[in-house]
């Protein structure tokens, strides 16, 4: 379904995933029954407590399902799902498994009910659960192994850190052994650490230690993201970067009122900034990490020009010379705004190599369409008007 109106199209926007203006419907996902094993509760990054039921593997969909997802502590009382019943799953978006319900008339005459953890599975830590979340969550931070590891994975990704040769496997191993404690333990790493680990030979431990100080020289955007913070992603990191001019000082010192009146910020997403900040354990780490030398230019207040400052680009299709993840980087560096969506607002669409729908829409909005090399020459600081 779609909005119809180009005006209101534009006035609705985007997200980072999808247009606000349009969804779509799927076919109904498909169901099987089978029976439950067991219930685990996982850690999340955020300490969010999940509990996960272990199946008799059934093919759902054309894949094996093994394990299905109970949301939530809530969930799990709701649907009364006990070790032993019988279960109806499918893949929500035909891509995660869940239970659906309990089927009754094949409930066995004992089940066990499903014990929910009073503390943190992993660390042991107090958990909380704040009246208006339905989720419980482990309180105990970095302190919790669970979420180093997950934070972690998160730091190092390729929209954070983008650090390569850092798999979940070998961050395991560092976490599980003591090594690495928090992100900022990254940064000590030696190749000697390394070679003690398995899979690890000489120059694979040297790439990762060449792509750990690379990392150093970075964009304010992704060290945002990195850190994890709750609801803020890569779109708000970059609202964020953009509106500090690169300055973590005026960001680390800017008290809610003020985060919140940001456009694309608002209160929800400024309390959880403010309560990251507060944590002791957070400033600690952000020091480590400051102080390891991760840097980013400081945009204007240096006095670095930004040329495409107020305009607006979409990219789509594929670029030879550079990623589009490169490309959106760039262009921010240089000032401008990268949407995931065309509306009337759009500068210009940025098209490469076998683009989607989206160059369809820039031509019938009469936006801009460039190619690759003129990309090329606004990442050199030529003028839009002379592109």
């Amino acid at each position: 379904y779609k909005v119809n109106v180009l005006e209101d199209q534009g006035r609705l926007g985007a997200s980072a995933r999808a247009p606000r203006w349009a969804i779509a419907h799927k076919f109904p996902a498909e169901i099987a029954m089978t029976q439950v094993l067991s219930v685990d509760f996982q850690v999340g990054r955020t300490g969010a407590i999940t509990p996960v039921a272990r199946l008799v593997p059934v093919s759902v969909g054309g894949v094996v399902v093994r394990n299905a997802t109970l949301h939530n502590v809530d969930e799990l009382a709701r649907k009364d799902v006990r070790v032993g019943d019988t279960v109806s799953v499918r893949r929500a978006g035909d891509v995660i498994p869940e239970v659906i319900e309990v089927v009754q008339a094949l409930r066995p005459d004992i089940t066990a009910y499903v014990k929910v953890p009073q503390n943190c599975p992993v660390c042991g830590g107090p958990v909380i659960h704040v009246a208006d979340e339905v989720v419980r969550r482990c309180v105990n931070g970095l302190a919790c192994a669970a979420q180093i590891e997950a934070c972690l994975v998160h730091f190092v990704s390729r929209s954070a850190m983008n650090i390569q040769g850092l798999g979940v496997k070998l961050l395991e191993q560092l976490v599980a052994s003591g090594v690495l404690k928090t992100p900022a333990d990254l940064y000590a790493l030696t190749v000697e650490q390394l070679l003690r680990y398995d899979r690890m030979g000489l120059r694979s431990a040297e790439h990762v230690i060449q792509a750990i100080a690379a990392s150093k020289q970075t964009q304010m955007a992704r060290f945002i993201y990195a850190l994890g913070i709750r609801h803020v992603g890569v779109t708000t990191a970059g609202v964020l970067a953009d509106h500090f001019k690169g300055s973590w000082p005026a960001f680390e010192s800017c008290n809610v009122e003020d985060l919140a009146a940001i456009s694309g910020v608002g209160p929800v997403i400024a309390t959880s900034i403010a309560a990251f900040f507060e944590h002791p354990g957070h400033q600690a780490t952000l020091s480590a990490l400051l102080a390891a030398g991760i840097t980013w230019p400081q945009g204007e207040l240096e006095g670095v020009a930004l040329p495409l400052k107020g305009l607006r680009f979409v990219l789509t299709g594929r670029f030879e010379a550079l990623s589009r993840v490169q490309a959106r980087e760039q262009l921010a560096a240089l000032g401008a705004s990268v949407s995931a969506a065309v509306s009337v607002q759009t500068t210009a669409v940025i098209a490469g190599d076998a683009p989607g729908s989206k160059l369809d829409t820039a031509k019938t909005l009469n936006v801009p369409v460039l190619n690759e090399a003129q990309l090329l020459k606004l990442l050199a600081k030529v003028p839009f008007s002379e592109v």
